[in-house]
């Protein structure tokens, strides 16, 4: 297969886009990544179909919504939903492989409880869970042959839950050096991928794609003492939607602000907080460079595609909010996206809304195969190389939520200039995204936004309609969506042709 691309692709998780320079973060050190951005194209706008890990994770997978692969929250706080990812849908990775690829992944899985990569054609060690997970014997092993233990983690930093007892661990230092910490294990496990796959690639003319898939910067903040002081915390400008009231929004987001012990932490924790993240940011980013640096190294790095994203944003105290939960705010929906491909235009920022569910399709594409016909995403091919694509591109996304600690769905559609929300056991939310880009103002009964709002509303109900999502059924009744033209009853009683009976 001469000529076929290599493909790196590098995951974070739970990442805000403006802690990254790229992303005009004037603070934060992100070299490595402000110079993929440099030479590819940034992503702009770019949307998570769900704000949590597993259905993010799974969707990435397969190129389908949560709500078509039915994986639909994270086993850890399973609410009744599947924990293991069914064969409905075949695996990017497997079709790599079929077309001769070389196909790893090391890093944070988090697809399913049991099944890991190497059940779904990837090469590489399975690391289950959330979070870093330290005392995993592969993690244990490069330690040991560097002469290093295990980092320990001193000075954690926590609120108080609601009933009183401490909250949730959100920072802490580690007492072990940077060369020790799994984010640097896991570059050197990609580096080690890379060289394998680019030897075979030179005797074999064998692509090969490879993930890395880093736990952090997701809380907690688990860092050297050089990166979670890395930034003064008075650099740090509280974002605006901390004056938050909850006034007309859906009352669980009072109750996540309580959860994640919101105001049992001063204002000066939580600038400290945001700076420690910025100093995870910083560790991840010298990672990535590292990977970026052998790709040059080894001489292939014109050949190679490299993408970078996350599977979702984090709140860090935005909304009163932290990590992420049932409240759609760009905070935890916008995501980073770059993309660097041989021939395409360097130093572009494409404006145009993209998804994580076009990584999907782009892999694929790289690798010249066709997507469809199970996409939900389009390619981004075309774009990174700055060609127009070859049907209309999207001027709104759509998301879906599905629940965490407890079910609750959601659904949003959100344009250029309005945000809208439907949460079916509470109110509503339409967010003016010109006038109010914190999101602070629900308009969704303000006379002045009702052209909008049930404009969106059918907008957001055909799409769903189309899409095979049930939730629409509940907007037939519930909301100025047009007549009903099908029997909402889902009976043989109104509106259908039924046989005689005999």
């Amino acid at each position: 297969m001469p000529g076929t691309p290599n493909i790196v692709f590098i995951m974070t998780d739970q990442h805000r886009t403006d802690t990254l320079g790229c992303y005009g973060n004037p603070h934060v050190r992100t070299p490595a990544l402000d110079r993929l951005a440099a030479e590819g194209t940034l992503l702009r706008d770019c949307f998570t179909p769900t704000a949590i890990c597993s259905p993010t994770r799974a969707s990435l997978l397969t190129g389908v919504m949560p709500f078509r692969h039915r994986m639909l929250a994270n086993y850890e706080r399973n609410v009744g939903y599947i924990e293991e990812l069914g064969d409905e849908f075949t695996p990017f990775s497997r079709r790599l492989r079929d077309a001769g690829y070389n196909v790893g992944l090391t890093g944070k899985w988090h697809v399913g409880r049991r099944r890991g990569p190497e059940d779904f054609g990837f090469d590489g060690t399975h690391f289950p869970g959330w979070h870093n997970p330290m005392y995993h014997p592969a993690y244990a092993a490069w330690l040991a042959g560097r002469g290093l233990e295990v980092p320990q983690i001193h000075d954690p930093v926590r609120g108080v839950f609601p009933n009183g007892q401490p909250g949730n661990l959100l920072a802490g230092r580690l007492d072990g050096p940077a060369d020790a910490t799994f984010e640097a294990f896991l570059a050197d496990e990609t580096i080690s991928w890379i060289r394998r796959y680019a030897a075979e690639a030179r005797e074999r003319d064998k692509p090969f794609f490879m993930a890395t898939h880093f736990f952090g910067p997701h809380l907690p903040y688990l860092l050297p003492p050089e990166y979670l002081n890395l930034y003064d915390p008075s650099l740090v400008t509280l974002p605006a939607s901390v004056s938050e009231t909850f006034e007309n929004k859906p009352p669980v987001q009072k109750q996540y602000s309580r959860h994640w012990t919101y105001d049992s932490l001063t204002e000066d924790t939580w600038r400290w907080l945001i700076a420690a993240y910025w100093g995870y940011v910083t560790l991840i980013d010298e990672q990535v460079g590292r990977i970026l640096a052998e790709l040059e190294n080894l001489g292939i790095a014109d050949g190679t595609c490299v993408v970078f994203t996350a599977d979702h944003g984090e709140f860090t105290g935005a909304h009163r909010l932290h990590d992420k939960g049932p409240a759609m705010y760009d905070d935890i929906y916008r995501i980073p996206g770059i993309i660097r491909v041989p021939g395409g235009v360097p130093g572009q920022r494409e404006e145009r809304f993209a998804s994580l569910l076009d990584y999907t399709a782009t892999i694929l594409d790289i690798a010249g195969l066709d997507p469809a016909p199970d996409a939900d995403g389009e390619s981004l091919l075309p774009l990174a190389r700055g060609q127009e694509p070859g049907t209309p591109w999207r001027d709104a996304v759509l998301a879906e939520f599905h629940g965490h600690h407890f079910p609750y769905p959601q659904r949003m559609i959100r344009t250029r200039a309005r945000k809208l929300i439907v949460n079916p056991e509470s109110v509503n939310e339409l967010y003016d995204l010109e006038r109010d880009p914190d999101e602070l103002v629900n308009a969704y009964d303000d006379p002045a936004y009702l052209a909008d709002r049930d404009e969106l509303l059918h907008r957001l109900y055909t799409e769903l309609r189309d899409r095979g999502d049930n939730f629409y059924h509940w907007m037939t009744s519930m909301y100025p969506v047009g007549g009903k033209d099908y029997d909402a009853s889902l009976s043989d009683f109104e509106g259908t042709r039924h046989q005689d009976i005999d």
